[in-house]
């Protein structure tokens, strides 16, 4: 081969390999070498260079036989294998012929590590665990009162009642807000999110939600709102971000919350909406976490998919969130929404 061309597969993130009719290698690249080790050489025969096993000890070129089976075979079908050091790679292949059902001309091979692999599995163990422990607190609460009224019913008063079902309300109303959050992270994730935009007002969309925060809290929220245009979005969503932005200044930040809204012209038309408390602030070092999945800091609960359901709900509309610092020292969020549709 063309040493340029040989060059130039060299820069590959993925090893390759390519053996001729006869099943004798004519090239691999650098990272198939790095991945197949010393026996990765061109002039040696493929099943010697794709020395791999399965964990039953399987060889790769004899489960594939590349150069054999129905003629009508044209690729390998991705599949987990064990280099000679240990290390588990993903192959797949190509096997070329000179013509449809005819002998084969070449076979080529495509070696990439499995480290990513491994990662993604990591990343679905966590989140089952994370899952399972957000469930099993509020299930256990509804099967344990509800197991006591159906056992103890008439040694119950109306008060121990009422307060047994108050509990089983809560504990389910905290289910159906993690079931919407997985949801709302598996939409936003695929592209599959429902949306539904339109103009809506910008103070009166934000007063609605600090007033159903206030609801529930005994702390200050403080509102000022300069004249600003109007939005484009969903107004579910929109009161879905600033609800949570709000709540979370309540639960993780102290004092006061401001929330203001202002106008914004650059780098497109729209609102400006600051939401802001007097706690500890949020270290520089870990804003961009803020956002990640299932990401906590401190002591307070929850799931710690809020503020990544905040962010891609933002994004999805075409607009941004930032973190910085308040004047009092505490944190500071920024959500910049455009009046017009942005959306990617």
């Amino acid at each position: 081969m063309d040493p340029e061309a040989e060059a130039l597969l060299d820069t590959l993130p993925d090893g390759v390999v390519i053996a001729d009719a006869e099943g004798v290698v004519q090239l691999v690249n650098g990272p198939a070498r790095r991945l197949l080790g010393s026996a990765a050489v061109a002039g040696r025969q493929l099943s010697e260079v794709m020395a791999l096993q399965d964990e039953d000890s399987c060889e790769w070129y004899g489960v594939n036989d590349p150069y054999g089976g129905l003629g009508s075979r044209v690729g390998l079908t991705e599949q987990v294998w064990i280099t000679a050091d240990g290390q588990e790679v993903l192959v797949t292949g190509r096997i070329n012929r000179t013509h449809r059902f005819g002998p084969v001309g070449s076979v080529t091979v495509a070696i990439r590590s499995g480290r990513g692999r491994s990662r993604l599995d990591r990343e679905r163990s966590d989140l089952v665990a994370t899952v399972a422990h957000e469930l099993r607190s509020p299930l256990t609460g509804v099967k344990g009162f509800v197991s006591t009224l159906l056992s103890k019913w008439d040694r119950l008063n109306d008060e121990q009642k009422k307060l047994m079902l108050t509990t089983v309300h809560s504990d389910s109303e905290r289910l159906s807000r993690l079931i919407t959050e997985l949801l709302d992270v598996a939409r936003i994730d695929t592209g599959r999110l429902p949306l539904y935009p339109r103009e809506i007002d910008t103070a009166t969309h934000v007063e609605r939600c600090a007033d159903s925060v206030r609801a529930g809290t005994t702390r200050t929220i403080e509102s000022t709102y300069e004249d600003t245009p109007p939005l484009f979005a969903d107004p579910d969503k929109f009161t879905q971000v600033v609800t949570n932005v709000i709540d979370n200044a309540i639960r993780h930040g102290e004092g006061t919350v401001t929330v203001s809204t202002r106008p914004m012209s650059d780098p497109y038309r729209g609102a400006l909406i600051v939401v802001e408390d007097e706690g500890e602030g949020i270290a520089e070092a870990i804003r961009t976490r803020v956002f990640t999945k299932f990401w906590k800091h401190g002591v307070r609960g929850g799931t710690g998919l809020g503020m990544y359901i905040v962010n891609g709900l933002v994004r999805v509309h075409g607009g941004e969130v930032r973190i910085g610092d308040a004047d009092s020292g505490g944190a500071r969020l920024e959500i910049r929404w455009p009046s017009d549709d942005r959306r990617p």
